[in-house]
């Protein structure tokens, strides 16, 4: 091949990625123009556009009124609501109230699902979503991030108590997060590979930055709040300890899950969240946080553990169920598990 022809097929591959969109990539993905693959892909649209408009809103929070700061209320979780959570949960409830593709919005930033009956019998889906996570970095205009996750509603939900819900993870039908940062970044999983697309605001797309993201087998990076040090069992602790007698090793953690696991994603390494001696089961919420992030990481080549079990077989008792949640590079999950088991062999 001559370099003119190697230059042109360069090229034109660039010119292939740089065209590919999401709800392209989406039906490519399914390999289908069924109407599954064709609600799938409307879906994951829809979520887009609300990234979009977060985005937007976002980008000009130090500039608008009544977009920084808290409500003076509080979510079902206990925690003081942040005026910035409030919008994106709405924009997710008016970017699909009308688009006939799912009965029910789950929010951790609502007690119970938001249902919209009149598109029950076309939509037969139900998003679950964290609307800003790691809101408390808003103020201070660090990274936020939203997490996505799409299910398939079995059977009648007569009782608005999404019992069917109550499934392990491996039934979700995709998942994924939309980052805001110096770009704005959505990556997703449709049960294929993990793919990630960035924003290109003069066209209004999200546009195919990279294919089938594999996270190293291990990295330097843990991501933990240390603060929480003495809150832990003794097998987190000794982990901790592990990690500062041993050169090679990187502390990053901004306290927004998102953009940890992101770094986690790319470099290699692991994300830990556990529960504490009082709060055995932590804080993150399975449905909105835990799971999503679980199943982007195994499509990864990564592992999502609670220390004592694969988190995508935890089957939630409620819908605002919490989880301790490990997560990352194989070797690495599989480092601090042996750190647990050592120490509950000990008691």
């Amino acid at each position: 091949m001559s370099q003119t022809q190697s230059e042109y097929t360069v090229s034109q591959h660039s010119l292939d990625r740089d065209c590919t969109t999401l709800s392209r990539h989406v039906l490519e993905q399914l390999n289908s123009f069924g109407p599954e693959a064709q609600d799938l892909s409307a879906i994951m649209n829809r979520i887009a556009l609300a990234g979009k408009l977060i985005s937007r809103r976002l980008s000009r929070a130090g500039l608008m009124a009544g977009v920084l700061g808290f409500t003076g209320e509080e979510n079902i979780q206990g925690e003081s609501v942040k005026k910035m959570d409030i919008y994106a949960n709405d924009v997710f409830i008016s970017v699909f109230k009308q688009s006939g593709l799912v009965c029910r919005l789950a929010s951790e930033e609502m007690e119970k699902p938001y249902y919209i009956p009149e598109n029950c019998p076309i939509g037969r889906y139900t998003l679950l979503y964290d609307p800003i996570d790691g809101s408390s970095n808003v103020d201070i205009n660090l990274n936020v991030g939203s997490i996505f996750s799409i299910r398939q509603q079995q059977g009648e939900d007569l009782d608005g108590e999404a019992k069917d819900l109550f499934q392990d993870g491996h039934q979700q039908l995709a998942a994924g997060y939309i980052l805001y940062g110096p770009s704005t970044l959505l990556v997703y999983s449709l049960g294929n590979g993990v793919h990630s697309f960035i924003l290109d605001p003069s066209l209004g797309e999200f546009i195919l930055a990279e294919e089938n993201i594999k996270v190293p087998v291990h990295g330097p990076v843990y991501s933990v709040n240390e603060g929480n040090f003495w809150q832990w069992d003794n097998g987190i602790r000794d982990y901790i300890r592990y990690m500062h007698r041993h050169e090679g090793y990187t502390a990053r953690y901004s306290g927004a899950l998102v953009g940890d696991f992101h770094r986690i994603l790319m470099q290699g390494g692991v994300f830990l969240y556990p529960g504490t001696v009082k709060k055995p089961e932590g804080k993150l919420r399975l449905l909105y946080e835990s799971a999503p992030l679980a199943f982007l990481i195994e499509q990864a080549g990564g592992k999502a553990s609670t220390g004592k079990e694969n988190l995508l077989d935890v089957i939630p008792d409620k819908l605002h169920a919490r989880t301790p949640l490990i997560i990352g590079s194989l070797e690495d999950v599989k480092l601090v598990e042996s750190f647990i088991e050592d120490s509950y062999k000990q008691k």
